[in-house]
């Protein structure tokens, strides 16, 4: 019971504290810096220009954690409708998957640590984001276009998702 208005203030600040957070955390993005060239377009020269390329840290959303529990849930699901009168093997396996398991818990993680690059990996191919690049006549200082630019997007893509799926988890 919280009559303390101590106890209702803290809760309330902990609350805006923790949505605080995830919005936060949802816009936030790593910014690569691109170049773009003089152009002259008739008797007009347009001014050098710079830009950013922005890659959000929580690529994936919420699909992870979906597909994780899904999974999860599926030996849960089969022995439900099979009252129990399954082989003793699959019995057990039931039993060590159980909500709040530790084996649970671990293979929780791994999945939606592997969602998330799977998922990330499907939804941004860093070889169409580096010819999209090199056609708009934009280019990451110091990184050749279109090859070097998608392995450094494919070596810095990773950094990112590592922070989303931590986030996420």
């Amino acid at each position: 019971v919280l009559r303390s208005p101590f106890a209702i203030l803290g809760i309330f600040c902990g609350g805006v504290a923790v949505v605080d957070f995830i919005i936060i955390f949802e816009r936030a993005q790593g910014r690569l810096l691109i170049q773009y060239p003089k152009r002259q377009i008739g008797m007009q020269i347009s001014q050098a220009e710079s830009s950013h390329l922005p890659l959000k840290l929580n690529t994936a959303g919420v699909i992870p954690p979906i597909f994780a529990s899904s999974l999860l849930l599926l030996p849960l699901t089969v022995a439900n409708f099979s009252a129990g009168k399954g082989p003793d093997w699959f019995n057990a396996i039931v039993a060590f998957l159980g909500h709040g398991q530790p084996l649970f818990l671990i293979l929780y993680a791994a999945l939606i640590v592997f969602f998330c690059f799977f998922y990330t990996s499907i939804q941004f191919n860093p070889k169409d984001t580096a010819e999209n690049l090199k056609n708009s006549g934009g280019f990451i200082l110091g990184i050749r276009p279109v090859d070097q630019t998608a392995e450094y997007l494919d070596r810095h893509l990773p950094l990112l998702t590592d922070l989303g799926a931590g986030y996420i988890f």
